[in-house]
Formats: structure tokens, sequence, C-alpha cells
């Protein structure tokens, strides 16, 4: 017996937006899982999901049309086209605590509490729009990622020089570049 997990991302942040484990893929318990993930983080601009049968089901697709929600699609019959989720599948599943099977559809969720438990923050990132007035708060944004290198505050002792590029090339220039050298002969036979 095998139970289907449905996860929901912010592709900016890697913060776990909304889950679920199920018995199977079903388009109302994906709608409720998107329903429930806007209401707590707000409506996103778009959403991008697999082609599986729930994220291309009716109900999925009437309620982001609804909400004015723009959807993306991977490519058909490309496993690899979503590498932000592929990346937490792999880590979930390569994790040493992942076990063989799962003895119940309760032990499933479990584990999910667990695991999400662990890499989500304490906080939830900052939110960036206004609250929707159906489905309350804003979505959230990224962290603030620091200083940028045009940002002061990075260089402690002064912006750094600008790097001069060389007036003369160096001798021999057409060479250095290989990884083998020509031989002397090769060299005599091109001239």
């Amino acid at each position: 017996m095998y139970f289907d997990l449905c996860v929901i991302l912010d592709i900016f942040s890697r913060y776990v937006v909304g889950w679920t484990v199920a018995a199977r893929e079903d388009s109302l318990i994906a709608k409720e899982l998107m329903e429930h993930a806007m209401g707590v983080h707000g409506i996103p601009e778009v959403t991008h999901a697999d082609r599986g049968t729930a994220m291309t089901s009716k109900p999925v697709a009437q309620l982001l049309v609804d909400l004015n929600v723009t959807r993306s699609h991977s490519r058909p019959r490309v496993s690899n086209d979503n590498p932000c989720s592929e990346a937490h599948f792999k880590t979930m599943k390569y994790a040493p605590a992942f076990p063989e099977n799962f003895g119940s559809l309760a032990d499933a969720r479990a584990f999910g509490e667990r695991f999400f438990g662990l890499l989500q923050p304490r906080t939830p990132p900052r939110r960036d729009r206004a609250a929707h007035p159906r489905l309350g708060p804003p979505r959230h944004r990224p962290p603030d990622p620091g200083p940028t290198p045009a940002d002061p505050r990075r260089c402690l002792r002064g912006p750094p020089p600008p790097v001069q590029p060389p007036t003369t090339p160096p001798p021999e220039t057409a060479h250095r570049g290989l990884v083998n050298q020509p031989s002397r002969e090769a060299l005599i036979q091109n001239a």
C-alpha cells in the first residue's frame, strides 16, 4: 500500500506553505489544501504544478481562475521539470528516518509532521502584499538576503578598487588556454 503526498512550496524561499498525505490522489483534497494554504499565506500571482490528475482537475483549475491566479504546469512526460519539489522529495526519501514502508495513513502523517516540522523555520517569511478580502493574510516573501555588493555596509574598508583589464596581451596567448599543448612539430606545420 502506498500513500500520496501533496506539498505546496514557495519556490523562492523553499518554505513549505502546505502539505497533506492521502490514501489516493484526489482533486478535492488538493483543492482544500490550496484553499487552506492560500487562506493562511495569501494568494500568489502564479502557481506551478506537475501534470497530475489532481493539479489539472476542474476543481483546482476553477479555484485558481476564481482567485485570478495564473497557472503553470510542467511539460508533458518530463519528470524533472520541478527541481525544487523534486529536491524536497529526494531529501525526504533519503533521510535516515524515512521508513521502508508506513503501517497506516496515520503513521505517514505523523512522519510528515516530524519531517516538515524540522525543515520549517520557527516563523514564516515576511509577507509582502495586502490581505485578500476572502482568504485573509497576504502571501509570504523570502527573508532579506542582507547587504548586497552595491550596499556600502558590505565593504567595511570601502569599496574594492575596480579591476583594470591588461593593456597588452601576454606572449603566446594563443596556446595558454589549451589543455594539451601542441607539439613543436605541429606548431611548425601549422605556421
